[in-house]
């Protein structure tokens, strides 16, 4: 079979349409499975056609925190979400409408976790009900039992049976399988879905590519056959043109853009994807990828090319970060430009490696011995990852600072649609300047008013000079003189105000002013600014504005928090609750910007997080902004809790009661 016929199978192949389709606006669906079962190349894959068909799009792994949890497993649940809509998609969304599970153990999870909006759509491997294990045999009939009780819609599924038709291998074919039925559910192109499965398979020979698509069509085919419901979510095709990466990819893409030809790194989860991702393509481009040894040694590798002349990025994870700080600290003392992307992902120590949390902050912000000024930014979306990449570079060489990019566990692998990037030549450093040092210069010869001074190279005309981390004065010489230290740590203080002096506060998403100002950070933004748009749908003078400088933080913040009658931070790190016995407003520990707002601006702000290890999500922002309203302006309830403490008992997204379920 040649690639036109795989791509363009006999019209006979495809079960043609009969039932109607329901036009529906958004879907959130998930695909369950035991790890390496390719659960997640298959909610990739549908993300892919969707966006391709003109849907937003947002994907988000389910991951276990084993790299190979025991199979049929409660706690090892391996997958993906897929929130497909006729609008922009920015984050997960609230509840999963339609799941697919590869057995009832991994789907027993999700429910407990309260992940399944009450009465979704459950379609599960029905091999189980006729294993020869009598013990699996009765768990799989309890719990089809347990769900149909619970009001959950129970479509039982024979994917090993089907898959064995065609392949000799069903675990490794069922994939592709459910990819034809839920393309099929939600009416995506059949075109689009070969060229996509050609395109993932592509290194194989043309048999593999066959056999999945063939896999695709049965599963499709199945699905019309048996399933007595149909979607359709309109779509609108782009009019420029569009890519569908995750997070990492785009950091890394994002390196290759801005001019950088140097990664130093050690592998960490969930970071190392996108250093995977530029040793596959940056050698093309004239750069390189260095693994070292350990997290302190790519530190210090990626240091010594920046102080060669380079601009070098080191990419880890909170672990790794930790590792880093006395070679970052050496960048400082020595003003030595150098990027870090930290990976944030849950701890402390191993912590949760596979799971999402905000709580390296303060870390990146003061995390070192002495004082160590360093710029701190935080992309919000996929296509932030991209040009945070780039603004960081430029920060980095023009003030001789390090700056660290906080991503995290939920942007690094989740996947979005945004227009194609147009390179712009602005986007790359100018040329290494090797002319003569003027007689008299000096390697720190700080501007009075900014800090900064020239950068010099090594091998160039009379900027030889010895390169030290202790205290030291213009010339490089060790020197403990006060005066001299203080100097030092003025003018290296000051570029960050230089830096503070050029940005602008960020734009109020809703009114101007009103009741309540929600402010986050990261990647939490697509969740906050939904909930914002859903508040103020039911009449809450509720806005929203998002950081993506935490240090230095942009002028104008405290004109924009004086408009608001009450403020509060939504952050994924923790917060004691107010409710806690022991916790009252003089010991309660805050979130991390929200310590940071009260501090620099003496205003009392509020704060509500999660440290769950799962994306924040809109409906749960929604109810704790409502309960602070309606406690803050004197109408709570009984079951209201005060301002300064948000409870998070009843979240929609919390623990469910349910018969057979409660964990």
């Amino acid at each position: 079979m040649n690639d036109t016929s795989i791509l363009n199978p006999p019209a006979a192949a495809v079960a043609p349409a009969a039932r109607p389709a329901t036009t529906i606006s958004e879907a959130i669906v998930e695909v369950i499975s035991d790890s390496g079962e390719g659960a997640q190349r298959c909610g990739q894959s549908l993300g892919a056609i969707a966006a391709r068909m003109g849907n937003g799009i947002w994907t988000t792994e389910i991951i276990p925190a084993e790299i190979q949890p025991p199979a049929r497993s409660v706690a090892g649940a391996s997958g993906i979400r897929i929130r497909m809509g006729s609008g922009r998609i920015t984050n997960g969304g609230d509840q999963t409408d339609l799941v697919v599970a590869f057995n009832e153990q991994v789907l027993i999870g999700r429910v407990q976790a309260g992940e399944l909006r009450p009465g979704a759509t459950i379609l599960l491997e029905s091999m189980w009900g006729k294993h020869r294990d009598a013990a699996i045999v009765a768990s799989y009939a309890k719990t089809v039992e347990a769900l149909r009780r619970d009001g959950f819609k129970v479509y039982e599924v024979p994917l090993e049976d089907r898959c064995k038709e065609l392949v000799s291998d069903p675990r490794k074919g069922k994939n592709m399988f459910v990819l034809g039925m839920l393309c099929n559910l939600y009416g995506l192109d059949a075109t689009l879905a070969r060229e996509q499965i050609a395109r993932i398979f592509g290194k194989k020979d043309a048999k593999v590519i066959a056999s999945n698509v063939a896999l695709y069509e049965a599963g499709s085919a199945w699905s019309e056959a048996h399933l007595d419901f149909k979607y359709r979510i309109p779509a609108q095709r782009a009019k420029e043109a569009q890519i569908v990466i995750n997070g990492n990819t785009a950091v890394a893409l994002g390196v290759i853009a801005s001019g950088m030809d140097i990664c130093a790194m050690y592998p960490i989860t969930p970071a190392t994807s996108a250093s995977h991702y530029l040793s596959e393509v940056f050698e093309k481009v004239g750069g390189l990828v260095h693994q070292a040894e350990d997290e302190i040694a790519a530190c210090a590798f990626a240091v010594g090319a920046s102080y060669a002349g380079k601009c070098a990025v080191t990419i880890t994870s909170g672990p790794g970060y930790s590792l880093k700080q006395e070679v970052i600290g050496l960048a400082v003392m020595a003003e030595i430009p150098l990027v870090v992307v930290n990976v944030q992902r849950g701890g402390p120590s191993t912590g949760q490696p596979t799971k999402v949390e905000q709580g390296d902050a303060l870390a990146a912000i003061f995390g070192s011995h002495g004082d160590a000024p360093k710029v701190v930014l935080a992309p919000c979306s996929i296509e932030d990852c991209f040009y945070s990449m780039i603004t960081a570079r430029k920060i980095a060489e023009t003030f001789g600072m390090v700056v660290v990019v906080l991503s995290d566990a939920s942007l690094s692998t989740a996947q979005q649609p945004f227009p194609r990037p147009v390179f712009s030549e602005d986007w790359l450093a100018p040329p290494v300047d090797l002319t003569p040092v003027p007689a008299g210069g000096k390697p720190y010869d700080w501007d009075p008013v900014t800090g900064l001074s020239r950068r010099f190279q090594p091998g160039q005309p009379g900027g030889m000079h010895t390169l030290t981390g202790l205290a030291h004065d213009r010339a490089s010489k060790v020197a403990y003189d006060p005066a001299i230290n203080e100097e030092g740590l003025r003018a290296r203080s000051l570029k960050l105000a230089a830096l503070q002096k050029t940005l602008t506060a960020p734009p109020v998403v809703g009114g101007d002013s009103g009741d309540m100002l929600l402010v986050g950070w990261g990647s939490t933004m697509g969740a906050i600014e939904e909930a914002v748009a859903r508040l103020r749908a039911e009449g809450l003078a509720v806005s929203a504005m998002h950081l993506r400088f935490l240090q230095p933080m942009p002028s104008g913040i405290r004109e924009i928090l004086a408009r608001f009658k009450h403020v509060m931070t939504i952050e994924g790190n923790w917060s004691d609750k107010i409710e806690d016995e022991l916790i009252d407003e003089d010991n309660r520990r805050y979130s991390a910007l929200a310590m940071l707002l009260r501090s620099r601006f003496l205003v009392d702000i509020d704060c509500w997080s999660e440290a769950r290890g799962q994306p924040i999500k809109p409906g749960d922002i929604c109810r704790v902004t409502r309960k602070a309203l309606e406690s803050a302006q004197g109408r709570s309830q009984a079951d209201s809790t005060p301002s300064g403490g948000l409870t998070q008992s009843g979240r929609s997204g919390g623990t469910t009661e349910r018969k057979g379920f409660a964990s």
